[in-house]
């Protein structure tokens, strides 16, 4: 940032995530926000505040902030949000700052962005700038990992549940439950020209390396390396899908039989029905085939100055 530039800031703040619903925490996260920016001489123009009211509309938020001017937009909220804001953001010179409250922030959390709001607020105007890849799936951007399967499977049962039914612990109830009632498909993955035919119980497509919460699907993943990580997982029985676990957590799937990690830059998942996918968490419904990409170096990011030594600074 140039010395003597005052950032215009923009804070888009989901007031539902992390929170059951409560009516309040609009106001409170508000307040908090605004104390924050005042703090720091951002005041008037310099500055908006933004709350959400609907699906899709963190990202008309931003896109109404870019035309003011937004030189920084701060996505307080879950992934969700987060994808919404990066959507807006990518393949311009505006930066993404994140402040986490969802139930897994896993973009968030693979940056090492704090998890307490005062500290990601300082990361947001004070960290260094990151210029980070994207993916592309059925056309929809994703900034952490898109997914067909039985992780698509669980975002659509957790979107159902509407949004005061969200957090963590329903995610787990969700996902337990999928377990026993998931049926794997056959499919075919063609990843930069090699087919594969499978019948997994996931595909993970990750430009992050994980889910949320420590759950590392893609422990090999880097968010700045030009490619996405396709991750499958065959098919297997509800008790060793459970004893696979710990694995996951331990950022040591890729020693559990049957995941296979190859990374590309492109991709095509075919399968005999209509593609049921999720990009970071969100659910959505494609044709029999669907095609991915990398979209290098998409984002602008502020992380934290001692985190990620991996990631290149702007």
């Amino acid at each position: 940032m140039a010395p003597n530039v005052t950032p215009t800031v923009a804070v888009v703040i989901n007031p539902i995530a992390g929170t059951g619903g409560r009516p309040d925490v609009a106001r409170d996260r508000a307040e908090r926000a605004a104390a924050w920016l005042s703090a720091r001489g951002l005041d008037g123009p310099a500055a908006q505040i933004l709350v959400t009211e609907r699906s899709g509309h963190a990202r008309e938020l931003t896109l109404a902030a870019l035309a003011q001017g937004t030189t920084t937009v701060v996505a307080w909220g879950g992934d969700g949000t987060v994808n919404e804001v990066a959507s807006a953001l990518a393949f311009r010179d505006a930066s993404l700052a994140v402040v986490p409250s969802g139930s897994g922030n896993g973009l968030a959390r693979d940056l090492q962005i704090p998890m307490n709001p005062d500290h990601a607020f300082d990361v947001a105007l004070d960290g260094r700038v990151c210029r980070i890849d994207a993916g592309e799936l059925d056309g929809r951007l994703f900034v952490n990992v898109a997914g067909i399967g039985l992780d698509a499977h669980v975002a659509q049962e957790f979107a159902a549940g509407g949004l005061s039914k969200r957090g963590l612990s329903r995610y787990a109830a969700v996902t337990a439950r999928a377990l026993f009632t998931y049926r794997a498909d056959d499919h075919t993955v063609v990843t930069d020209g090699t087919i594969r035919h499978l019948r997994p119980l996931l595909i993970a497509i990750a430009n992050g390396r994980q889910y949320g919460n420590g759950a590392m699907i893609a422990p090999s993943a880097r968010l700045d390396d030009g490619k996405l990580d396709v991750v499958t997982v065959a098919a297997r029985s509800p008790l060793a899908a459970m004893m696979a676990i710990p694995r996951l957590f331990m950022g040591r799937i890729a020693d559990v039989r049957g995941v296979e990690s190859v990374p590309a830059v492109d991709i095509r998942v075919t399968s005999a029905h209509a593609v049921l996918y999720h990009v970071d968490g969100e659910p959505f419904r494609g044709n029999v085939s669907i095609a991915a990409r990398v979209r290098p170096r998409a984002l602008r990011v502020a992380v934290p100055h001692d985190a990620r030594p991996d990631l290149s600074s702007e």
